[in-house]
């Protein structure tokens, strides 16, 4: 059984050398290039994604806001217990 150690070493891709890194993955980007799986966004697409992305970090915040707001006002208030003064 191997003894824990304070820092965990890198394993697998993140051992690899960074140079060897970038290899492999310019070569998944080509091959997915050329098997057609790859996708580069038109500038009409990337807006209307940043705007989608932007509408739902909206909606989540309002979302988080008002539950918060709720969650304020239905906090009872502490009773202290019975013996302590």
């Amino acid at each position: 059984m191997p003894t824990p150690t304070s820092q965990k070493r890198p394993r697998g891709f993140a051992a690899m050398d960074p140079q060897k890194q970038r290899a492999i993955s310019a070569e998944g980007g080509r091959a997915a290039h050329q098997s057609g799986n790859a996708h580069e966004f038109n500038s009409e697409e990337a807006r209307a994604a940043g705007a989608l992305s932007h509408a739902h970090r909206r909606r989540r915040a309002a979302e988080a806001q008002q539950a918060q707001a709720q969650n304020s006002t239905r906090e009872e208030p502490v009773q202290a217990s019975p013996g302590s003064s």
